[in-house]
């Protein structure tokens, strides 16, 4: 079974260690953190969303398990320096896989790379302070293969107020976008780079809805009825983004995920499924996929990395999920998806 991701962080584990070790550890393998490429192709990893994250001063790599639920807001200065370092890093391992590992900006690209057995990179950024107000720099990262922003993560910017990692909180945790994030989205939308709602807080949410002519994402969100997160969606929001032909991918972090809150690893897969089942619910079955946040949370122990989405399959099996659900769920809604939101192929040159 392929798999299509719609969130991790390995970007960033890889920019903490020593940079003559990055393309090593990450092509050949390590055995650290969630992903590698031998890892990826032997558990049918065929693709995914490759986040950028320019860490806030005070957390550390894997922030779910910080517990800092109001993070400090970051200038731009501090953001440019690791926002173009990791967008740097994914090309060139792009550039040094021998085509195993390929940096996809259209549709004709991803599905090239995954009929030539490689994985499919989308580059992503979570939280845009690398971009001032005035959109500078937008164009040139769109063209160095942006197709992804999340405009805030969970701390305010100049583009809106990201939710923050509060538990128990309803996601309604203050404004939505500013007038620069109004700009943001429209601009996304006109050069077809998908907007992520993950980090948003729920008026954020509906400042897009409302704005947004693409289907509404959100790429690593849970059900917040089953687990009352601020990170989590609503059965409205769920609505709302089955309505537009969206998308919102599962996330494996355990504290969005344990209805008693907490960040304990001993999470059986069938709360994962529940998530799931009760987002197809509400989204429909072609508007959920799964949005991992690997290399970037706590997940379960009984999933371990991603060598265990084969135990996630088979959980899904278990629970009543059939194989043309499975596959939808596991890759083909966020092509779906990809394919409605993106632009033409020749806005990829």
């Amino acid at each position: 079974m392929k798999v299509f991701d719609g969130h991790n962080d390995v970007l960033l584990r890889l920019w903490g260690q020593p940079a003559g070790e990055r393309h090593r550890r990450f092509l050949h393998g390590d055995g650290e953190g969630h992903l590698d490429l031998p890892r990826m192709k032997k558990a049918g990893f065929a693709g995914g969303f490759f986040a950028i994250f320019a860490p806030s001063p005070e957390a550390d790599a894997n922030y779910a398990s910080a517990g800092a639920p109001d993070a400090l807001p970051l200038s731009r200065d501090a953001a440019l320096g690791p926002t173009l370092g990791m967008a740097n890093l994914l090309i060139e391992l792009a550039a040094a896989s021998n085509g195993k590992f390929r940096l996809v900006r259209s549709m004709a690209e991803l599905r090239a790379a995954e009929a030539a057995g490689a994985v499919a990179a989308v580059m992503h950024i979570e939280g845009l302070e690398a971009v001032d107000e005035n959109l500078d720099g937008l164009h040139l990262l769109h063209a160095a293969g942006l197709r992804a922003v999340g405009p805030a993560w969970s701390r305010g910017n100049v583009f809106g107020h990201g939710g923050p990692l509060r538990f128990p909180s309803a996601p309604d945790t203050g404004p939505g976008l500013t007038a620069a994030g109004k700009r943001l989205v429209s601009a996304c939308n006109d050069l077809g780079i998908l907007v992520d709602l993950s980090h948003l807080n729920e008026r954020g949410f509906w400042d897009v809805a409302d704005l947004s002519s693409a289907p509404l994402v959100a790429t690593h969100s849970n059900a917040h009825a089953l687990c009352p997160s601020s990170r989590n969606l609503t059965d409205d929001q769920l609505r709302a983004i089955g309505r537009s032909g969206g998308m919102v991918g599962l996330n494996f972090a355990v504290g969005f995920l344990q209805g008693e809150g907490g960040w304990s690893s001993d999470l059986d897969l069938e709360v994962m499924v529940r998530h799931l089942a009760h987002m197809i619910a509400l989204a429909g079955e072609d508007h959920v996929g799964l949005g991992s946040d690997f290399d970037g949370a706590e997940i379960s122990r009984h999933l371990g990395d991603v060598l265990g989405l084969p135990r996630l399959i088979r959980a899904m099996e278990g629970a009543g999920f059939g194989a043309a659900l499975i596959r939808k769920v596991a890759h083909d809604n966020w092509l779906r998806v990809l394919e409605r939101t993106w632009k033409a192929d020749a806005l990829a040159s």
